[in-house]
């Protein structure tokens, strides 16, 4: 290995999460631990410009803005060039290209479009837009963060249930808007003018939040609408308790693994446990205890 490839394959351990974190790399913990800094730090900013701040924090933070977007862009670049090292099975340019389309990559890009592209207009609507697209910036805390990794582990080991509960739920709110509709529209022709008006109280009343702009008078409507919320109680907690049952099923996974390479002992530690066994069991009897023959010849 020349000194380029290993160059790029020093930056690769550094920029990839977790690459070397068990290791005890400092480098790369010290870059998790700033890109992290720098995520917060713009959804922080995000919020701060939304309120009437001095013009000297709004210089600061701006500049701190455009320093995060240099860091932002260099990272990105990076993980560009050595992705050739993530995916080896793909030739140089299919790699990059399979990063570039990767679901991180690409909110990398949106996020650092401004940086990218300056010769935007910088109007009062387009500055507030980017601003919303920064917000994107805090779903790349997973990759340096164990515990939302975990997360993500859990949605897609049970993507399969959560998209059938939401289904359903789906399947019920269209019903209960189609018959709220038919129940209240004679009634309430300004209230539930159509289905969609239906599907905002359904909305409302299966998740159990009520905000009472809407509501039926009818015996049919009530009656329904008590059916919905009861049923709302039930289903709309099914895809919270998917959840917990993912998380409860990877922590006995990373348990019991924790649990085995402890409990396994190493070969040699195996061979004096065999001895020491073979040292503490009694010899068998030479002799019948009954009627006193001897046993072995």
């Amino acid at each position: 290995m020349n000194i380029y490839q290993r160059f790029k394959r020093n930056i690769f351990d550094v920029i990839q999460p977790f690459a070397d974190a068990s290791a005890g790399r400092l480098a790369s913990r010290i870059f998790d631990d700033v890109i992290m800094l720098l995520i917060v730090f713009s959804v922080v900013s995000v919020f701060l410009c939304t309120f009437r701040i001095p013009d000297w924090l709004l210089r600061i933070l701006i500049r701190i803005e455009f320093w995060s977007l240099v860091v932002f862009t260099l990272e990105y670049a990076l993980r560009i060039w050595t992705a050739n090292l993530l995916y080896p099975d793909l030739g140089p340019f299919r790699s990059r290209i399979r990063y570039i389309l990767s679901p991180m990559a690409l909110i990398d890009l949106i996020s650092i479009l401004p940086f990218l592209l300056p010769f935007m207009p910088y109007t009062f609507v387009g500055v507030r837009a980017f601003r919303l697209v920064r917000l994107l910036r805090i779903f790349k805390l997973n990759r340096y963060s164990d515990a939302l990794a975990a997360i993500g582990d859990v949605f897609r080991r049970k993507s399969q249930q959560i998209v059938a509960s939401i289904f359903f739920v789906f399947i019920i709110l269209v019903l209960a808007s189609l018959l709220i509709y038919y129940a209240e529209h004679d009634s309430q022709p300004e209230q539930f003018e159509n289905a969609f008006s239906g599907l905002w109280w359904a909305v409302a009343t299966l998740t159990t939040v009520g905000y009472g702009d809407i509501y039926p008078i009818t015996p049919i409507g009530r009656f329904l609408g008590a059916i919905i919320a009861i049923l709302g109680i039930g289903m709309v907690a099914v895809p919270t308790s998917i959840l917990s049952a993912g998380f409860m099923e990877l922590l006995e996974t990373h348990t019991g693994e924790g649990a085995g390479k402890q409990d396994s002992p190493s070969p040699e530690h195996a061979h004096e446990a065999g001895d020491h066994a073979a040292q503490d069991s009694p010899e068998p009897p030479q002799y019948c205890p009954h009627c006193g023959k001897k046993l072995f010849p």
